[in-house]
């Protein structure tokens, strides 16, 4: 699939090259350095550059260039997901702000790390834990020997994303439930799209090689079992799952068998779970506008706010984007609650609640005056777009019902559960 890695920095210099098939010359970095790097306006480049017969797939990383070349109808999303790993990987070994620099003082590593991710251009192994075990960065050749039985057994085996022999004095593991609400209502307050795009991300500070299951609602449905159970379920029914997706340490036999996600997870910080709802989602906020034309120069505007969750929970930095006309010249704002300013630039009202509580109503008004237009051109009145963020809440109703850690030393672990909801496109015509 990919026939050469390139590193090559800013000017064009080559760093490091490895070429993994014979389809491609040592005359590809050339072509690369004068077609897309010597231009001007490389930031305007694409990331995909098709050069005689030669694809170029790049990403750039602060002053130097992640190239994979190939020859074949091969996936550019399979390839540029493996340079974005690749990155994490530079950044695992020579740290977050590496330069090309450091891969140049390194480059011996860089060419080990190289001729263990790809196998003839095919990705092969790409776990950071284990290629730590595998590839050593300044280390005494006594502190790192290692029991070949066990590396072997990692990489030909299932659990190549942990490695053994972690050791924590706190056992503890983190989980947030993070959504974005994605939301499109009519003049008619009729709900055009509604849908919510939802992650699990997981820290796990756990010694040894604990497993650890994992229980969502009672009632979990995924998009096929929506179709063959017949009748959708009306609200607070339970929760009707779209698609989802997992990291790949989830045994996905037990998760259909009984809805338990069970799993041995890396160590730090991974996305145990990605997924999308449709159905049955809770609309955090309630938003009724009225826009009434006094006259040709005054537009008056009135919105209401209703907080559409628990008293307990207190939404922060809510921010209303109120579009007016381009020939607005003054805005006299009201509010009953937070702060409003025109914003001429965007031709809008921002109006800004730092928290609204759960249940709470609040009112704005203004009073635009406008100068009168020479020509009948028609204001296209774009959306009211709404920012918010909700801590302690979810809108598609996903929590987590338990978290059970085993591990054979039979350890105390600390649990930790957050949920956030915030706004994606939450937009209200007018």
């Amino acid at each position: 699939m990919i026939s050469a890695l390139l590193l090559i920095d800013a000017k064009g210099k080559n760093i490091v090259s490895r070429y993994y098939r014979a389809d491609v010359t040592r005359e590809s970095a050339d072509a690369f350095r004068t077609n897309v790097i010597a231009k001007k306006d490389t930031g305007s480049n694409p990331p995909i550059t098709y050069i005689d017969g030669t694809t170029f797939i790049y990403v750039r990383n602060s002053d130097h260039y992640i190239v994979a070349v190939t020859k074949k109808n091969a996936s550019p999303g399979l390839i540029f997901h493996f340079l974005f790993h690749l990155v994490k990987m530079f950044k695992s070994y020579f740290g977050t702000e590496y330069k090309a620099d450091d891969l140049r003082d390194k480059f011996s590593v860089v060419y080990e790390i190289f001729d263990e991710v790809l196998d003839y251009g095919y990705p092969q192994n790409c776990a950071i834990d284990l290629m730590k075990q595998l590839i050593r960065l300044g280390k005494a050749s006594n502190e790192v020997e290692e029991d070949a039985s066990t590396i072997t057994s990692q990489v030909t085996g299932a659990i190549d994303w942990r490695r053994e022999g972690i050791t924590y004095r706190k056992n503890e593991i983190f989980i947030d439930t993070l959504e974005s609400v994605n939301l499109l209502i009519s003049q008619t307050g009729a709900v055009l799209r509604s849908e919510v795009v939802g992650k699990i991300v997981m820290k796990a500070y756990l010694t040894g090689m604990p497993e650890c299951r994992f229980g969502l609602n009672d009632k979990l449905l995924i998009s096929n079992e929506k179709k063959t159970k017949g009748a959708r379920r009306g609200k607070g029914s339970g929760v009707e799952i779209d698609d989802c997706s997992f990291h790949r340490c989830v045994r996905l036999g037990q998760f259909d068998q009984d809805r338990t996600i069970t799993f041995i997870p890396p160590d730090g910080e991974f996305e145990l779970m990605k997924y999308r709802v449709t159905e049955n989602i809770n609309l955090p906020f309630r938003i009724l506008p009225v826009y009434e034309e006094i006259s040709e120069t005054t537009l008056k505007i009135n919105i209401k706010v209703i907080a559409n969750f628990s008293k307990q929970v207190s939404a922060q930095n809510v921010e209303l984007k109120i579009p007016v006309p381009p020939n607005t010249a003054n805005v006299i704002p009201k509010v009953g609650f937070g702060s409003a300013e025109y914003n001429s630039a965007d031709q809008t009202i921002d109006w800004t609640l730092r928290k609204l509580t759960g249940g709470q109503e609040t009112t704005f008004s203004a009073e635009v005056k406008m100068l009168k237009m020479t020509n009948d051109k028609v204001w296209s009145k774009p959306p009211i777009n709404v920012i918010f963020a909700v801590p302690s809440f979810t809108a598609s109703g996903l929590h987590v019902r338990f978290l059970k850690v085993y591990e054979k030393s039979s350890y105390q672990t600390v649990k930790w559960v957050r949920y956030m909801t915030r706004s994606g496109d939450y937009q209200i015509r007018l």
